[in-house]
């Protein structure tokens, strides 16, 4: 069996390669088998133990079968419009749904605020996540971001589904007054010290339901949407959550 293997962050440094293509795999081979033939023939690699396989957008179990002809990814550990308009317009309809949107330009939490914001919101909660400029001891140069961005927002999708129906109207039989506009904007590429990395907006009716959206959005985000944090220091640098 033929298999093409993608990586991302860290592995992909490693190898030096975006991709691998493994040759006479052994029938039947699961996401298990591949990770010990993987890590039998790319030495190099280091434990595969806290990596995670995927299928097209999706994360599969250890013990999902392959089939011939499949390109499967390894992802290490994850690091972490205008306002008003009523249902019906682009922008109100996809923000009550919630808008996730991947920037290699700096992020402008004023603006994020702005585009949630609406008359039927009493309650605007914005985070912002940057960067710091000390981390595990060291003094901090600057950040590289990179994203796996077309499964970042199948996963983002899922985390505003659970949202809404956790917090939003979802969670009370459909009822408008806890409904939500929900942003989150995330970097890749350079981000220097100080800077935004991550914005998450929400607004809604009453001031509870926004800021429990809000930190469960970000936490959501930090678990299982596939990015990925190079630090750079004086002398070296280190990729954020890597176990490999």
């Amino acid at each position: 069996m033929k298999l093409t293997i993608r990586l991302f962050a860290a592995l992909r440094e490693r190898a030096g390669a975006e991709h691998l293509v493994l040759e006479d795999l052994p029938e039947p081979l699961d996401i298990a088998g591949l990770k010990r033939v993987l890590a039998e023939r790319h030495a190099e690699l280091g434990s595969l133990e806290h990596v995670r396989g995927v299928v097209g957008t999706s994360y599969v179990d250890d013990d999902t079968v392959l089939d011939e002809g499949l390109e499967v990814s390894f992802l290490p550990p994850v690091s972490g419009g205008a306002p008003g308009g009523e249902p019906g317009d682009p922008e109100t309809d996809s923000l009550l749904a919630g808008v996730f949107e991947v920037c290699a330009d700096p992020l402008d939490p004023e603006e994020a605020r702005r585009r949630v914001s609406h008359a039927s919101c009493g309650a605007t909660v914005v985070f912002t996540g940057t960067t710091r400029e000390t981390n595990r001891g060291e003094d901090v140069a600057r950040l590289d971001y990179e994203a796996y961005e077309e499964m970042a927002r199948t996963e983002m999708a899922a985390i505003f589904a659970r949202c809404n129906a956790q917090h939003g109207p979802g969670s009370s039989a459909d009822d408008p007054e806890l409904r939500l506009r929900m942003l989150c904007l995330h970097r890749t590429g350079t981000v220097a010290v100080g800077d935004p990395s991550v914005v998450v907006a929400v607004a809604s009716p009453h001031r509870d339901a926004a800021f429990l959206a809000a930190r469960f959005l970000i936490d959501e985000l930090k678990q299982t949407v596939p990015f990925w944090k190079k630090e750079h220091y004086a002398d070296g640098h280190h990729w954020i959550g890597d176990r490999s």
